[in-house]
């Protein structure tokens, strides 16, 4: 059965001399897909450019219900980029997030919103110029279609990494409290549009992307932090 949606790459990986495994979120949900004979020297509809890490495409594929994989017959650009391969901030922050939803998608059914929230969240980082924070913010939204948003408790003097609740009580060794709390709170109900307001320093920048990473780990079985991490540290220095 053909079906023709948008879909995001999360990642791809070459499969033999001429072949390409992509792994996409889409509009059905979570979907794995081979790429045939796309690495052949006589050039054809598809190219490999097109599977890069978060590349937003518009996919005809051939879907078996019976089967994981899935075939791409027709691909195209749905939403150029046109500032991220440009920009070396970006580019890592693309492939760092790529990673990280590599991990923490797991439901192939269909969520419209969490699709939505990732075709917006990329195409608002390609068309604005001061992004220090995006990564920082869109992980935090994250959580919301994940499962496991914090709710607000700007009164508590602690946030417990293990219960995912603000508290007055320290309950296990995994917290957060003083100035990291303070960024964690700040993030809590931040949009896109008001990132750059946060006011951190690298260091501050780095503990609360570990602290967040951390946060995923403890909420999402298998979750493994990602290798792309220190990379990401390191564009920032």
């Amino acid at each position: 059965m053909l079906i023709t949606s948008k879909a995001i790459v999360l990642n791809a990986i070459k499969y033999g001399d001429y072949d390409l495994i992509v792994k996409c979120y889409t509009e059905q949900g979570l979907r794995s897909y081979m790429v045939k004979r796309i690495f052949k020297a006589t050039k054809g509809k598809l190219s490999p450019a097109f599977f890069q890490p978060l590349t937003q495409l518009e996919i005809t594929a051939n879907y078996n219900n019976n089967r994981s994989l899935h075939f791409i017959k027709e691909a195209k650009i749905s939403t150029p980029y046109t500032t991220i391969h440009n920009n070396v901030i970006k580019q890592t922050m693309m492939v760092f997030l790529s990673e990280v939803l590599s991990h923490a998608l797991k439901e192939e059914e269909e969520n419209q919103s969490l699709f939505s929230y990732l075709e917006t969240a990329f195409q608002w980082l390609d068309s604005h110029s001061d992004t220090p924070n995006f990564h920082l913010v869109f992980l935090m939204n994250l959580t919301k279609y994940l499962g496991f948003y914090p709710e607000k408790g700007n009164q508590f003097l602690y946030f417990d990494l293990n219960e995912g609740k603000f508290t007055n009580h320290i309950i296990s060794k995994l917290y957060i409290s003083g100035k990291n709390l303070d960024y964690f709170k700040a993030l809590l109900g931040t949009n896109f549009d008001v990132e750059n307001e946060l006011k951190l320093n690298k260091t501050n920048r780095h503990e609360l992307l570990e602290i967040l990473i951390q946060y995923f780990e403890l909420h999402l079985p298998g979750f493994r932090k990602p290798r792309s991490l220190e990379v990401l540290k390191a564009v920032f220095n």
